[in-house]
């Protein structure tokens, strides 16, 4: 049975044992015309009237009643003896009067949903709306239970065919229908009209001052979001918020911005839920994560990120280690960088987590490292920017003054038409020149003490 249903099945369980209880009490006080005079000979009885019971008929029903609900505390229902006792009167269904007949037929419900026989439940109480003289308080307290049993079995036509009938008929509105006609109108993907029920049921509960559960603003929430009413959603999801602080209510509103196109607020929510502590995904680590590193905030995505794994919800895998680490680059904190770089290419070993590595090490001025790193990016292959890591290792070498090194690396830079890899192979020419002609210098210097 669906949620949506289990809300159906408890309300409508709880209308049947109200009325279950209002027809035991009318059966418990003994009419007039069953009692006996104290004194005197006794009158003949009065002529038959279609809304009392006879004498008979109301023994037959105080019985019912009594093995349905017994009175002695401790002692259990006897539904089977009570069918019995209605089977008997049942077979006189015909000398009834409407009165007697309606009253005879609710205790058969109470039976059949008592034993959950809810086809017999059905049938019944559409033979008491078949009654001609039936009360009117009686027909609508039929057509209520019927409408809430048709849903409860997925019937939603038949169940808000007949609660409108009940609406039409009675001078009141009733919180209890107009959820059930909310749910099956839901059902039947029908969303216009099952928010303006749901919102006039909740009218009603506000005006009889009773709370109302999370549950029915989720609903709510959920039919705007069909119909892509993002605003209306976002109010009702800012009103779960305050009311009850949930996680998925904070997630939920995080999305809704999202749908909104309100980043900013979005981000922030998401923020707010992960210092709540209502974060419980990887996805939803990694999204808020990079969305601060997006936001011009890496440093505290970097935070959550690394929270997140330490905390075992994000895995310690070679794609989320290489956001974290392309994170740091991000903020510019190449010293910190260097640990979750090694700790990629450990996992990992492919050329662009080589090269992460090598870019980390150069900007730390690390260039011994940096030129190991990124020759070994080159020999894994797989680069997409090949020829931006040969002028990273040009420039690298350059600093360890390992010209003819720099030089090739530079020209194949140049020809595999990376940026600026041209005016570098000049500049690693007049580089390698200069030095040289300086080493000469050095040579003569050394040459001309030494005589």
């Amino acid at each position: 049975m669906s949620a949506v249903n289990t809300i159906l099945r408890s309300a409508m369980m709880a209308a049947f044992l109200a009325t279950s209880a209002s027809v035991g009490t009318m059966m418990l006080a003994t009419p007039a015309y069953a009692q006996e005079e104290d004194d005197g000979p006794r009158e003949p009885p009065p002529t038959r009237r279609s809304d009392t019971l006879s004498d008979r008929v109301y023994r037959v029903i105080a019985e019912v009643q009594e093995l349905m609900n017994p009175s002695e505390e401790g002692q259990e229902p006897d539904l089977a003896a009570a069918k019995r006792e209605l089977d008997s009167l049942n077979e006189r269904y015909d000398t009834l009067n409407d009165f007697e007949k309606a009253t005879m037929l609710n205790f058969y419900t109470n039976y059949y949903l008592g034993v959950d026989d809810i086809p017999n439940a059905l049938a019944t109480f559409e033979r008491i709306l078949t009654i001609e003289d039936l009360r009117p308080e009686q027909r609508l307290r039929s057509l209520q239970s019927l409408g809430q049993l048709y849903a409860s079995e997925e019937r939603y036509e038949d169940a808000i065919r007949t609660l409108e009938e009940w609406r039409n008929l009675s001078a009141d509105e009733n919180a209890t229908v107009y959820n059930v006609l909310a749910l099956a109108h839901y059902n039947l993907q029908q969303f216009t009209p099952a928010i303006d029920y749901l919102l006039s049921y909740m009218d009603l509960l506000r005006a009889e001052g009773r709370e109302i559960a999370r549950n029915v603003y989720t609903l709510l929430n959920v039919m705007y979001i069909e119909l892509e009413d993002y605003e209306s959603a976002l109010d009702v999801t800012k009103t779960l918020v305050a009311l009850f602080d949930e996680g998925a209510d904070w997630r939920n509103l995080a999305a809704i911005y999202g749908f909104l196109d309100r980043e900013q607020q979005r981000i922030q929510t998401m923020e707010l839920a992960y210092v709540k502590g209502y974060l419980q995904s990887e996805g939803e680590y990694m999204n808020l994560a990079q969305s601060l590193a997006g936001l011009d905030a890496p440093i505290r995505g970097i935070e959550i990120l690394e929270d997140g794994i330490e905390q075992g919800i994000v895995e310690e895998n070679g794609d989320n280690l290489r956001r974290l680490t392309q994170m740091y680059i991000i903020a510019s904190e190449f010293q910190a960088a260097v640990e979750p770089a090694e700790r990629l290419v450990e996992i990992v070993d492919d050329g662009e987590a080589w090269d992460y590595l090598g870019y980390i090490h150069l900007m730390n001025r690390d260039y011994a490292s940096a030129v190991e790193a990124m020759q070994t990016a080159l020999d894994r292959g797989g680069l997409e920017n090949t020829g931006d890591v040969q002028l990273s290792l040009a420039r690298a070498l350059v600093e360890l003054d390992r010209y003819d090194e720099a030089l090739t690396a530079a020209q194949r830079a140049q020809q595999m038409g990376a940026n600026n890899a041209g005016q570098f192979v000049s500049f690693v020419e007049s580089s390698k020149a200069r030095y040289e002609a300086l080493q000469e210098q050095k040579e003569r210097a050394i040459e001309y003490y030494q005589s």
